[in-house]
């Protein structure tokens, strides 16, 4: 089955960085374009970031572009998006998604940006 699993979150300090993985299994993560979101409380789940099956092609939200990049390991199956210049608005839970099929997600990983 479908399995996407994140890791990375913790506690930071404004301006600080943090990477973010997710680890894919149970579809060919090599021809699947795959995402970041995240969701924080009391707002709607938004797309981050995106990258499409070979790496060739992302997209970025307009908050992260400059600070956020997103990256793929197709031989490892790993996403993961590196994120700096952190601020207290980037605190959310990240997801990782993957467009295969009807869509999955993670379980979803937090990102407390704080002093």
């Amino acid at each position: 089955q479908v399995q996407l699993v994140e890791s990375g979150g913790g506690l930071v300090q404004p301006g600080g960085s943090l990477r973010l993985s997710c680890a894919a299994s149970g579809f060919t993560f090599s021809s699947v374009t795959m995402s970041w979101y995240r969701q924080a409380v009391g707002k709607l789940r938004e797309l981050v970031a995106s990258i499409n099956p070979t790496g060739s092609n992302t997209n970025y939200a307009d908050s992260v572009k400059g600070r956020f990049t997103i990256f793929r390991d197709n031989g490892e199956n790993t996403l993961t998006l590196q994120m700096n210049s952190l601020k207290p608005e980037d605190t959310a839970v990240y997801y990782c998604k993957s467009l295969y099929g009807r869509g999955y997600w993670g379980q979803g990983t937090q990102v407390t940006v704080s002093s």
